[in-house]
C-alpha cells in the first residue's frame, strides 16, 4: 500500500488549496478513505471522510463548508479542496484508508499572511 500526497503549500488567509493523494498497491476503489492532518505540538485531527463510491462524506466542524472531498476511481486519486482557509488549518495534512495510520509522508499546508 502506497500513498503519496501532494499540493501543499504556503497561503494566505482565505485562499484555497486542493491536496492530491496518489493510491497504489491495493484497490483503491473499494476503500473508504480520509483525509486527517496534525498540526505542531498537536495530535492527529479528522478531517474527512469519503466512501468507496465518492457519494458519502462527513466532515469536521471545524472545516465543513469550507472543504470538499472528493475521489477519483478511475485515477486512484483522492482530493481536498479547501476554501477559505484559517491560519489554525496549518497542519500536515495526510490521507488514510479508514480505519488506518497515514502511511505517506504528508504534505505541509501553512496559512500565514
Amino acid at each position: 500500500v502506497q500513498l503519496v500526497e501532494s499540493g501543499g503549500g504556503l497561503v494566505q488567509p482565505g485562499g484555497s488549496l486542493k491536496l492530491s493523494c496518489a493510491a497504489s498497491g491495493f484497490t483503491f476503489k473499494v476503500f473508504d478513505m480520509k483525509w486527517i492532518r496534525q498540526a505542531p505540538g498537536k495530535e492527529f485531527e479528522w478531517v474527512s471522510d469519503i466512501n468507496s463510491g465518492g457519494d458519502r462524506t462527513a466532515y469536521a466542524d471545524s472545516v465543513k463548508g469550507r472543504f470538499t472531498v472528493s475521489r477519483d476511481n478511475a485515477k486512484n486519486m483522492l482530493y481536498l479542496q479547501m476554501s477559505g482557509l484559517k491560519p489554525e488549518d496549518t497542519a500536515v495534512y495526510y490521507c488514510a484508508l479508514r480505519g488506518n495510520p497515514p502511511l505517506g509522508q504528508g504534505t505541509q499546508v501553512t496559512v500565514s499572511s
